[in-house]
């Protein structure tokens, strides 16, 4: 196994709800700009959540994007401005461990 060398804060998985039909589009873009290393596109999402005062329901898709934490702000604003909502769900999460051999495979992907 591979040593870990670098901090597990230098990656970040960041979730991402967005309509069905535009999932493939934005995962594309997130990894043709080097955004991402690795996204993956959870289908048949039930969200249910508040919007604008009213409880609201919807199919969406999940993408789960692998990257680092030096890249979020470009990922943030690269879905900003192709996402179809006016506030889409843009959440991080810390990486607090991992395999340290596809940690060093995001790296090299975004080299």
């Amino acid at each position: 196994m591979a040593k870990q060398n670098k901090p597990y804060a230098d990656y970040t998985v960041v979730l991402v709800t967005t309509p069905a039909e535009e999932a493939p589009a934005l995962a594309e873009v997130l990894l043709q700009e080097k955004k991402a290393a690795c996204v993956n596109i959870i289908s048949g999402v039930d969200s249910r959540y508040w919007w604008q005062g009213r409880l609201e329901s919807a199919r969406e898709s999940l993408l789960v994007i692998k990257t680092k934490t030096s890249l979020l702000n470009d990922v943030i604003s690269l879905v900003k401005a192709r996402h179809s909502y006016s506030v889409p769900e843009i959440i991080a999460l810390p990486v607090s461990g991992g395999n340290p051999d596809y940690l060093g495979w995001i790296d090299r992907s975004l080299v």
